[in-house]
């Protein structure tokens, strides 16, 4: 649990959303959110730009002590943002519910603000990453590479292409040997 956790009903993981920025390609990121009282709590994710992102699910009620995920989609774009900076933001509210709430839907005045409920919330930051040197988890659980030697720097992308185009070659046909002995072959470490 970070500091900014310690007077929230839920705490988040990750902290901000990062996408993999593709043109023309969806990215995901997943939030894990962990009840941190012995109540049942009520959660709603809203966000600056609701045409341009997925929430699922967007609302529930996460069990005293137990924790749910949320995959937060970004919808193919068709056109970089300024200098891959992103203004949009979202907002994680939650409140105490009894315990008979229905957890998958609970009920639309559960967040209403009429002075009497106690509704925290909590401001998501989005990060777009660029797709050169980075991989989604979905593709293999590969997560970045970086050269070994570091007076290779001016030949990174190069190798990072090739190696990340060799792991969908390899991947297709099945054969990790092959992958993995090209890998050392360009004196590459791979994060996994």
């Amino acid at each position: 649990m970070t500091a900014g956790d310690a007077n929230q009903l839920i705490s988040v993981q990750p902290n901000d959303l990062k996408f993999l920025f593709e043109l023309d390609k969806p990215s995901f990121c997943n939030l894990q959110l962990t009840n941190n009282t012995d109540d049942h709590v009520a959660f709603k994710v809203k966000t600056s730009s609701p045409k341009k992102y997925f929430v699922r699910p967007n609302t529930g009620v996460v069990m005293p002590r137990d924790s749910c995920i949320i995959r937060v989609t970004l919808q193919a774009q068709r056109e970089y943002p300024p200098d891959m900076q992103c203004k949009d933001k979202f907002l994680l509210q939650s409140i105490i519910v009894p315990p008979n709430t229905d957890v998958d839907d609970p009920p639309a005045y559960t967040f209403n603000k009429d002075g009497t409920k106690e509704i925290k919330e909590r401001k998501l930051k989005v990060f777009y990453e660029s797709p050169s040197g980075q991989a989604n988890s979905e593709d293999g659980g590969l997560k970045s590479f970086t050269p070994q030697n570091p007076d290779a720097n001016s030949e990174s992308l190069v190798v990072s292409h090739h190696v990340y185009t060799s792991f969908f070659e390899v991947s297709s046909n099945g054969s990790i040997e092959a992958f993995l002995s090209h890998i050392l072959k360009f004196g590459i470490v791979v994060e996994i």
